[in-house]
């Protein structure tokens, strides 16, 4: 009998371990699937970003610093998605962020750019961009959260370092992507 009880106690730890094993694996899909939707929005963004710059340059003759600023941000940008590497992400999308405000600022300053039509349905493709980035980006953390409690969480601890299961990078952005733009600044001569 004491066999029975035995083999009854081990049958229901290992289908528990099973349970957790595949909870974790669908954690680890779930934040791959939320860094591939971001990563999918900033391709769509960075391949926006050249048509912007080429239409800006018909007339800013006098901006080229902020068009290579902008394209300098992009190639950080793109180099850190393609490495994987989320808290480089992080800082290359805060200074492509910060380049694009200086665009809209500068596009703001020119009246024939104002006029645009081509140049303003970029900007708002664009700006529908970052705003998907943003939401995307909301869940990817999240996902990451989620996955991020469970992996040290008592006792599917055990099941994760058994299975190689770890920790994932939220995706944060510089303390200056979050802070308010100085367009007086922006438009000072």
């Amino acid at each position: 009998m004491g066999t029975y009880i035995g083999l009854a106690i081990l049958a229901v730890v290992l289908v528990y371990a099973i349970v957790i094993y595949n909870g974790l694996v669908a954690l680890k899909h779930n934040v791959s699937k939320a860094w591939s939707n971001i990563d999918v929005l900033l391709k769509q963004r960075h391949d926006e970003l050249p048509k912007l710059v080429e239409a800006c340059k018909q007339h800013m003759q006098f901006e080229a610093a902020t068009l290579e600023q902008v394209m300098q941000a992009r190639s950080g940008a793109r180099s850190a998605a393609d490495k994987g590497d989320v808290k480089g992400v992080g800082g290359a999308e805060t200074m492509l962020r910060s380049a694009l405000g200086n665009i809209t600022a500068t596009v703001e300053a020119y009246p024939e750019l104002r006029a645009n039509q081509s140049l303003q349905m970029l900007l708002a493709r664009i700006t529908g961009l970052e705003n998907a980035i943003a939401d995307r980006r909301e869940f990817y953390n999240e996902s990451v959260n989620v996955n991020n409690v469970r992996v040290e969480q008592f006792p599917d601890v055990i099941v994760a370092r058994t299975g190689g299961f770890k920790a994932a990078e939220l995706l944060e952005f510089e303390a200056e992507a979050l802070r308010d733009v100085d367009l007086k600044g922006l438009f000072a001569t």
